[in-house]
């Protein structure tokens, strides 16, 4: 018995051509995307804007606007140990300490459960507001290792008071190194 080849197996075969993939469906659609994603990223972005300003450098920030009126400079600091509100040269609610201010306690330490207690920062806000009516600004600084959530909750405390009956207390923060 004799083994035979089949002529269809020695032929060469013709490569057939291969279309080329059409991208262009899918491009359209990444297209799209992006369109949408820009337009309500910026859409949204609105709900969460801040009015934060940068501090004021040379002498146009020495200058006093309003004249004859003592000018309230506050500023609140976040420290590991709690809240530090000091205005026009002095610490509030602290008497005379230490020489060293990194050694003076905080005006609003920490709670005995080791957490910010913001609702006596927004009180003695509340307390400097009855003194200066007229007044919005105020510096926030706080230390590297500060958490962000922090920083928002205590602006967020300086802001305006809690409840149905919101006053608006601070509401030009201008963010500091400390």
């Amino acid at each position: 018995m004799a083994f035979f080849y089949s002529k269809r197996k020695l032929r060469i075969r013709e490569h057939t051509e291969i279309g080329e993939l059409n991208i262009v469906p899918y491009l359209d659609i990444l297209m799209n995307l992006i369109m949408f994603m820009l337009l309500s990223i910026t859409g949204l972005s609105a709900f969460g804007i801040l009015n934060v300003n940068a501090p004021n450098y040379g002498p146009s920030a020495a200058v006093a606007d309003e004249g004859d009126k003592p000018k309230l400079l506050l500023s609140v600091l976040i420290s590991k140990r709690g809240f530090y509100v000091a205005a026009t040269g002095g610490v509030l609610g602290q008497p005379q300490g230490p020489a060293n201010p990194a050694e003076a306690p905080p005006s609003i330490p920490k709670t005995a459960m080791g957490e910010y207690d913001y609702n006596a920062l927004t009180q003695s806000m509340v307390n400097v507001k009855k003194e200066f009516p007229n007044e919005s600004k105020v510096i926030v600084g706080a230390e590297g290792d500060i958490p962000y959530e922090v920083l928002v909750q205590t602006m967020d405390a300086i802001r305006e008071t809690p409840g149905k009956d919101r006053k608006l207390l601070f509401t030009d923060v201008t963010l500091g190194a400390m």
